[in-house]
Parts: structure tokens; C-alpha cells; sequence
């Protein structure tokens, strides 16, 4: 059985990921530091902990486990934490990348997975966003992921260091058997967050922003299942491993949901109310995000089966079965 590193794997969409590895017949091997990941969700593989930025510990693992590719997903990713502090993003996501592409190359590894995101768009210039849309991040995350992005065409260009890119739009859902869904301490993604409020854990769900140029004047975004993002990462370590090229990839459903729709949304998957307040549009969101996903459909064959109802329910089954960690700031 092939090995692969999946850096971050007790994170969210690299848990997820870890299971289709295991199910297309690859051993997953987790590599995390636990700061955003959770061991409980390391299911499927040896767990190694450690941090990407320590070359010696990742020298380690490579010799221990002998992967044939690596699956990049660790990284800080809250937006907000980001503007309060752009300096650990920068250290985290683009030294601690840089050191682990390096120990790939020293392992005589050739083919890295790298999970990027829209955020590395910016502001909309034409939609939907296919992959050669201006980049002009809003964000020091953004910013971070878009740097890596750099770093790894100087790579494929200079070295001939192989790799695919993913850009995420909003990744959603869980598990459909319950085993791992989407944990984040503290949580920020509007899923999650409107979910807890019909569990009665939360008092409210907060609108950002009613007055945007859309069809309900609440943001737009293009959420993806999990699972189908875990199938991306799949077909793109089989296309590296059979000699493919460097590219990237956009990667939604090509719909776009309004907030007022994610909360219907949820009311449905839940049956129970969701109280609402609204508030002021928040710095450096943007207004739509939809993806145009035909190039990941023309050169990985791959589409996402999952439509918003079915993102919902597989969430709501995982959170409502979910005895969550008291969060002080709700408490």
C-alpha cells in the first residue's frame, strides 16, 4: 500500500481527505501539530505530530513512512485572526511551506498537493471565477496562500518540482456516517455557526452586510461538500503520480447560495427556528464568490455530487450527534 503525507490531516478538509485515501486503497500518514486539528479525527493512519516548519522532525517522518506524494493542507485559515496578526500567517503559511516542500524535495518526493483558496481572488472581476482571474488577495490569508502559489510556480519552473493547487471555495458538510465533520476553535464559518444556533448553543446567527448588489441583498457564496474536495485531492495525487504536470484548480459547485439561503437551509435540515440579527458588511468580505469549476471537470474528471440540502444534512446529523467543548465566549 502507498503511503502519502497528508500535512494537516487532522484539520478539517484534510481529515476528510484521509478517509477517501483510504477508501481508494492509500495509507494515510497524518502529519499535524494539533493547534487547529484534532487527534479524534485521525481515523484512518498513524498520526505524527510535529510542525512543518521543524526540517529535522520532517526528515523523520519521511524516512520512517516512505510516501510517495504529500497533501499540504496545514496552515492557519482564520480571516479575521489574519489582519490581527498577518505575521503568524506569513511564518506558518509561507515559511512553514516553504520548509516542507523543501524536506518533500530532500526526500526525492515529486509531487505535492497543495490546498489554496478563492481568498487568493480577492474581490470579483468577472464571474463565475475561473482559474485565470485576477489575483488581488483582500487579506494577509489570502495573501499567504497566494504567495505559496508563487513559490510553487518558481519551483515547477526552475526545478521542475511538481505540484497541484486547489482553490477552495467554502468547503461544507461532514461525514455522512458522523465520524469527522467540521470542528474549528473557535468556530468562524457560517455553516457551523448557524447550526449551533438551531442546537441552541448559540443565541443568534449574525448577518453581515443586508445591503449588497445581490438577489437578497446578503453575501453570495459557493459552498462545496467536504467530500467532494477530498475527491479533487484524490484524482490530483493520481494525476501527479502518473507524471502530470503542475496546475490549478478552482473548485465549487458553480452555484452560488446567499446567506438568507444558507439559513433556510439550515431551518431545513434542522426543523427548528434560527434567530437572526443583522449587522454592519465586515472588512474584507466580498460580495460573491462562485467558482467556475470546468477546467477541474475537463483535466482531473472531476464534478461535485452534492448539493447544498445534502451539505446541510450531513452537517446537522454531525453537530447534532456532537457533544461540543464549552466556548467561554457563549457560555
Amino acid at each position: 500500500m502507498k503511503s502519502v503525507l497528508v500535512a494537516g490531516g487532522a484539520g478539517y478538509v484534510g481529515s476528510h481527505t484521509c478517509l477517501r485515501l483510504a477508501q481508494e486503497g492509500f495509507q494515510p500518514v497524518v502529519f499535524d501539530d494539533l493547534s487547529n486539528g484534532h487527534r479524534e479525527h485521525v481515523q484512518w493512519g498513524p498520526l505524527e505530530v510535529g510542525d512543518i516548519r521543524d526540517g529535522a522532525r520532517l526528515d523523520a517522518v519521511f524516512a520512517a513512512h516512505e510516501p510517495v506524494a504529500v497533501l499540504h493542507f496545514a496552515g492557519s485559515i482564520e480571516v479575521g485572526e489574519s489582519i490581527r496578526n498577518p505575521g503568524k500567517f506569513f511564518d506558518n503559511n509561507v515559511g512553514g511551506s516553504i520548509s516542507l516542500i523543501e524536506a518533500t524535495r530532500r526526500a526525492g518526493v515529486e509531487a505535492l498537493v497543495f490546498s489554496s483558496t478563492c481568498a487568493t481572488f480577492g474581490d470579483p472581476v468577472r464571474l463565475p471565477m475561473a482559474e485565470d482571474h485576477p489575483q488581488a488577495p483582500l487579506n494577509p490569508y489570502g495573501r499567504s496562500k497566494l504567495m505559496v502559489e508563487q513559490v510553487l510556480a518558481d519551483y515547477a519552473r526552475l526545478v521542475g518540482f511538481r505540484s497541484v493547487i486547489l482553490r477552495y471555495f467554502n468547503a461544507a458538510g461532514a461525514d455522512p456516517e458522523g465520524r469527522i465533520g467540521e470542528w474549528h476553535e473557535p468556530e468562524t464559518h457560517a455553516a457551523p455557526l448557524a447550526i449551533d444556533v438551531a442546537l441552541g448553543r448559540r443565541d443568534h446567527f449574525t448577518i453581515f452586510g443586508g445591503d449588497y448588489d445581490t438577489r437578497d441583498g446578503t453575501a453570495v457564496r459557493d459552498y462545496v461538500h467536504v467530500l467532494d474536495l477530498a475527491d479533487a485531492h484524490v484524482l490530483s495525487l493520481r494525476h501527479l503520480l502518473a507524471g502530470g504536470e503542475t496546475a490549478s484548480f478552482n473548485l465549487g459547485t458553480g452555484h452560488g447560495t446567499t446567506v438568507r439561503e444558507l439559513i433556510e437551509g439550515v431551518k431545513r435540515a434542522s426543523g427548528r427556528p434560527l434567530p437572526v440579527v443583522e449587522a454592519p458588511r465586515r472588512q474584507g468580505d466580498a460580495p460573491v464568490l462562485v467558482a467556475d469549476n470546468a477546467l477541474a471537470k475537463a483535466k482531473l474528471g472531476w464534478a461535485p455530487t452534492h448539493d447544498l440540502d445534502a451539505i446541510l444534512s450531513s452537517a446537522w446529523r454531525w453537530h447534532a450527534g456532537r457533544v461540543p467543548p464549552v466556548d467561554t465566549a457563549f457560555a
